[in-house]
């Protein structure tokens, strides 16, 4: 149960009361407190309230993730408007940007031809997590919109009827499930074993990693990187004093974790259109595995 005592430092929870965020606590206690999940659902701007939310329900990180898809949304537009032969300026940026994700994502997995045509989803899975999560390390953002399981569950299930899409339409519903789950060459006895993993593990686990693993990375990175600011803060002005060295220790952290941070953002945004091309290449080759 939620505690209810009047403790000093410590918050009463009452029914249907939304619990305060570490940075609301700090502020009420004049001390340090660790970042919490509520840090991930601040008040809403409109809409609510947090126990029956409304559809049109907007928050902080809501409106981080329209923003976003906005700003890149417009840039490609103006980038790729009026294309000239011989790009140059935003044209040259967008397309070099293109073509990492072309060469290195959908032509490395798919082969040329395939990679061209799937190259519209992957690119924009790509655009999508590595801009969202980028906010991250953004003064006055400060978390990735990512790191709340919705966007996330949003790509990966995009992720999972392409490449169910592109199986079926090439073997027939009947045919693409019988390709991914039923190996050649295995004594029937087994099958009664492996199908069912088979089934489970193709059909029901990708779309859950696949969220979970973006979501977990950069939720765990923006704990990490408020609890290392926090701390600081806390030392250098709650402290003070010989409290001060233990700021500079986290002050320190907190920098080479945003480094850090900076390349888990650009992994992540890889490795989940990698998984996407790879997802959608054993689809067109299910009864090849």
């Amino acid at each position: 149960m939620p505690p209810t005592d009047d403790r000093p430092g410590e918050h009463r929870v009452r029914e249907g009361e939304r619990p305060l965020s570490a940075a609301i606590l700090a502020a009420e206690h004049n001390g340090f407190h660790a970042p919490t999940l509520w840090d991930f659902y601040p008040a809403l701007l409109w809409g609510g309230p947090w126990d029956h939310p409304a559809f049109y329900a907007m928050d902080r990180i809501m409106l981080i993730r329209v923003i976003v898809a906005a700003l890149v949304a417009v840039f490609f537009v103006v980038a790729m408007r009026g294309a000239k032969i011989i790009p140059s300026g935003l044209q040259n940026v967008a397309e070099s940007m293109l073509d990492f994700v072309r060469i290195n994502i959908a032509e490395e997995i798919l082969g040329k031809e395939n990679g061209r045509k799937y190259l519209p989803i992957l690119a924009t899975m790509f655009f999508a997590t590595i801009f969202l999560n980028l906010t991250s390390i953004i003064p006055g953002l400060n978390i990735s919109s990512n790191a709340r399981i919705g966007f996330p569950l949003v790509m990966a299930l995009c992720a999972y009827i392409t490449y169910c899409w592109v199986g079926i339409a090439k073997y027939g519903f009947f045919g693409f499930i019988k390709s991914s789950i039923v190996l050649p060459g295995v004594p029937l006895p087994i099958h009664f074993l492996l199908v069912p993993i088979e089934f489970v593990s193709t059909f029901i686990l990708r779309p859950f990693t696949l969220t979970v693993r973006l979501m977990a990375n950069m939720l765990s990175g923006h704990i990490m990187l408020a609890l290392f600011f926090s701390a600081t803060q806390f030392f250098f002005v709650t402290k003070g004093g010989f409290w001060s060295v233990g700021g500079v220790v986290s002050l320190i952290a907190a920098v080479g974790f945003t480094f850090f941070e900076l390349l888990v953002i650009g992994l992540q945004a890889y490795i989940f259109s990698l998984l996407t091309a790879v997802y959608i290449d054993s689809s067109l080759h299910a009864d090849q595995h």
